[in-house]
């Protein structure tokens, strides 16, 4: 599954990354914290924290809002 990292500057395009990716820097870290851009489905958010899960991790999401439109948001993946 591909993901898109949050976008460090409103202009430019969110980065992408691969699942197995992420999963291979929380193993290695034990606990981290990840901002997925808002192009990202809901559906594939809940499958990543899913996807967390099932290797053993706890995970808190949420939408993070930093602006008042509702196009301003980003999604906050912490894993433990």
């Amino acid at each position: 599954m591909e993901l898109l990292l949050a976008r460090t500057e409103l202009s430019e395009k969110p980065k992408k990354v691969q699942l197995d990716k992420l999963k291979e820097d929380l193993k290695k870290d034990g606990e981290k914290i990840f901002y997925f851009d808002r192009d990202n489905s809901h559906k594939d958010m809940m499958s990543l924290v899913d996807s967390f899960e099932d290797e053993g991790f706890n995970v808190y999401f949420r939408e993070v809002k930093y602006g008042l439109a509702d196009e301003e948001y980003m999604y906050e993946v912490h894993a433990l």
